[in-house]
């Protein structure tokens, strides 16, 4: 069999608590069932990791990719903000009662990979309202290396045009254009079996052909093979705190969530073949590596009254030494101060630094 003709670009794991139910690795530490099932039975080159708000589970997949012979592409499908990420109003709505959209993003090199763990990190350190959100102001900021797909049915273009509101689609997608760039935007197309997506679908091709930029077809893909429906309705149950039984609970429209063969996922977009070779340019655009050998540690703020970061380590390391010993010995300043030389030598006084923070 040759090489798939298709690329999965939307996909949630274990790492989108709750509501992902694909597993990383296995209980040896082994690429799990997955990625044989993208290698070996699909042959597709390339796969995607885009959890909900989060990079937890990056270099987990990024290695068993690696050894599994496809190419890993890192993203996140990212919540955005209406407003300001610094908005946490109870009330606050936009003109679709949306408190946050959704936007797929994908690193398409180390440059990219680092501007997402910043807007990842901002998400949780300044824009958490119920979900670690992000805004269009750094959006701009650190846009420069990452894909941007439109997003899911709450996506801000797909949600205007849920509501029959095609100009401000039209506004958003203008938008999400410029910052990104035209080569690296694309609006995201769904078929899970889903009324709402059909609905839209007609309006997507001429919205995309109105601002001229390219389709990509993506499956949102939750769980690995259609008899595990069943299983993933249990974890939303688990998540959401309510029972099977439960006829007004949150549940799925569809069991079409899986990871559906290259054949399936061309004969439903047959309509837009475009959307399907855009999966594969994606993938062709896409070259992460992300180096093995050097130490990826961020660099602690230090008072400016010290030179450097071992330098502080020492005074706060001395000062607690004051408050755990009533008697301070020769003995306990030699171990203190070989610690520290290792810490030091090591280059790991930034490391407990930030950990004591």
């Amino acid at each position: 069999m040759s090489k798939s003709e298709f690329v999965h670009l939307h996909n949630h794991t274990e790492y989108s608590l709750l509501d992902g139910a694909c597993r990383l690795v296995d209980d040896k530490g082994k690429p799990a069932e997955l990625f044989n099932l993208i290698a070996k039975e699909y042959k597709m080159p390339a796969l995607a990791i885009t959890d909900h708000g989060n990079m937890y589970g990056a270099l987990e997949f990024y290695w068993a990719a690696r050894d599994s012979g496809i190419k890993p592409i890192i993203g996140c499908e990212v919540y955005v903000a209406p407003k300001s990420r610094f908005d946490k109003t109870p009330q606050l709505q936009t003109i679709h009662g949306k408190q946050y959209y959704h936007l797929t993003l994908l690193a398409r090199d180390f440059e990219g990979y680092q501007n997402l763990m910043n807007l990842v990190s901002l998400g949780f350190t300044e824009g958490f309202y119920s979900k670690p959100r992000v805004d269009k102001e750094i959006l701009q900021k650190y846009s420069k290396g990452i894909i941007a797909l439109s997003g899911c049915l709450s996506g801000e273009v797909a949600a205007s045009l849920l509501v029959d509101n095609f100009e401000y689609a039209l506004k958003a997608a203008e938008f999400q254009k410029e910052i990104f760039g035209r080569e690296n935007y694309y609006i995201e197309i769904m078929d899970n079996g889903i009324l709402n997506q059909q609905k839209i679908l007609p309006k997507f091709l001429e919205l995309a052909k109105k601002i001229d930029v390219a389709l990509v077809a993506t499956n949102d893909c939750h769980f690995l093979k259609k008899e595990d429906a069943k299983y993933h309705d249990i974890l939303l149950c688990i998540g959401t705190g309510k029972s099977v039984n439960d006829t007004k609970r949150m549940r799925f429209e569809s069991d079409l969530f899986f990871y559906r063969s290259p054949e399936e996922m061309i004969a439903t977009f047959s309509f837009a073949p475009q959307s399907i070779k855009s999966t594969l340019e994606i993938a062709e655009k896409v070259n992460l590596e992300i180096p093995q050998d050097v130490l990826h540690l961020p660099k602690f703020p230090v008072p400016k009254e010290y030179n450097s970061d071992s330098q502080y380590l020492e005074k706060l390391c001395n000062e607690g030494l004051k408050k755990r010993y009533l008697n301070i010995t020769r003995e306990h300043i030699d171990r203190l101060n070989m610690e520290l030389s290792v810490i030091n030598r090591m280059n790991f006084a930034s490391y407990f630094l930030i950990v004591s923070d």
